[in-house]
């Protein structure tokens, strides 16, 4: 019975999938770029306005990260009785540090994939 329905399961994702996957695209042909607009100037800043913001991002976390581990480390010397408190307070303090590189991350991936401008450029 498990067999059955796993394989129903794959036949119906099948047919749901692949019908997007071959359908045909929409056509670019009419969709001209005004040479007088800035369309191009926009397309490639924010290329280059999400790289440098992933940059920054990863090289702003890392300091922050060593900061975090080092006064840890101080004070873990300082007082090693409560060592397993403050290891645990840095742990929760590095996952949300991580988690604002993860948004950006996110932010410079909608911006490289989800441009406006990205249908006038790439065919």
């Amino acid at each position: 019975m498990k067999y059955v329905i796993s394989a129903l399961t794959a036949v119906a994702s099948f047919a749901f999938f692949c019908d997007p996957a071959f359908a045909e695209g929409a056509t670019l042909a009419n969709q001209h770029v005004d040479p007088a607009s800035n369309a191009h100037i926009y397309f490639a800043a924010s290329i280059i306005a999400a790289g440098f913001g992933i940059a920054i991002a990863t090289w702003l976390t890392g300091l922050g990260q060593g900061n975090a581990v080092g006064k840890a480390v101080e004070g873990i010397a300082r007082q090693p009785e409560a060592a397993a408190k403050i290891q645990t307070a840095m742990i929760i303090g590095l996952a949300f540090i991580e988690s604002l590189v993860i948004y950006a991350l996110l932010i410079s991936l909608i911006i490289l994939f989800l441009n406006p401008f990205a249908k006038y450029f790439l065919q």
